[in-house]
């Protein structure tokens, strides 16, 4: 009883293609050279959304600060600040003058943020603060 429903759905189904595929080789020789570079254009822009889309970083959902981290490396508030300004690459004589403090202090907060992070340069420490969610 299978069997023979079986072979009328592959007959079925053969025929569709054969119609389909006789179909296709009338429309062919209609259709003109412009409508199949249309086409390939088509594809290709499509393929170039699809690639940007995957190669495109995503962007960071909204910055919410690991205020435990924080609270765990003993990080104050002033360094913090700091902290931010290194992240924005102003140099000691800035970060005190906007700050309002002595040069002499940015060295210490920075040489204690060096020692609180476990690491040897600015870059590093913006890195790591960075990957600690400390900074956005």
């Amino acid at each position: 009883m299978v069997r023979p429903i079986l072979l009328y759905g592959v007959a079925l189904a053969a025929a569709a293609f054969l119609l389909e595929w006789l179909n296709y080789k009338h429309a062919v020789h209609r259709w003109s050279t412009e409508f199949y570079i249309l086409c390939i254009a088509v594809l290709f822009v499509l393929l170039g959304i699809w690639v940007g889309n995957r190669l495109t970083a995503k962007p960071r959902e909204r910055f919410v600060r690991n205020d435990a981290a924080i609270a765990a490396l003993g990080i104050s508030a002033r360094e913090c600040e700091v902290l931010e300004m290194l992240a924005a690459g102003h140099a000691n004589k800035v970060i005190a003058r906007r700050l309002d403090i002595s040069p002499n202090t940015v060295k210490t907060h920075v040489a204690r943020l060096y020692e609180k992070l476990a690491v040897a340069s600015r870059t590093q420490a913006v890195q790591k603060a960075r990957a600690l969610d400390i900074l956005p």
